[in-house]
């Protein structure tokens, strides 16, 4: 397992509210609730993210007609690209220049994404050229 810092291409970073990740502007104290992404490599341009020590993995779920990102208390190191259930939590990097984008291997064409407002909850878009979402991030190994 890997720790990276991520941030969007407005300089938002990851913060954890009410059990929610959300992407903000901290600054003086506020810097030290940034969380990092844990990342495990499973192919070349695959991983799982999680934060927590690994112990919260951000996944995909379809439920109808909506698709969300959502934390789930699982211990990312227990997940196997091999395993169907596990799909959920595989994210496909592509990286563009010094931006990567974050698309989900369990619902193709849907992009880990940002509000343009601050304190928005990270999310998923499924038209990450639209101007009102965020698709692009500065992914740094910590």
């Amino acid at each position: 397992m890997q720790v990276f810092r991520i941030w969007d291409i407005n300089q938002k970073t990851f913060y954890l509210r009410n059990n929610q990740l959300v992407a903000g502007y901290l600054q003086g104290s506020n810097t030290k609730l940034e969380e990092k992404l844990d990342v495990v490599p499973i192919e070349p341009h695959a991983v799982f993210l999680g934060i927590h020590g690994g112990k919260l993995c951000l996944s995909c779920v379809k439920s109808g007609d909506e698709t969300r990102l959502q934390l789930e208390a699982v211990n990312i190191t227990d997940l196997s690209r091999n395993k169907d259930q596990d799909k959920r939590f595989t994210f496909i990097l592509s990286d563009s220049g010094p931006t990567t984008r974050f698309e989900s291997a369990a619902c193709p064409g849907w992009f880990l994404c940002t509000a343009l407002e601050a304190d928005r909850p990270v999310s998923l878009t499924n038209t990450p050229e639209e101007d009102r979402m965020v698709t692009k991030f500065y992914f740094q190994k910590d």
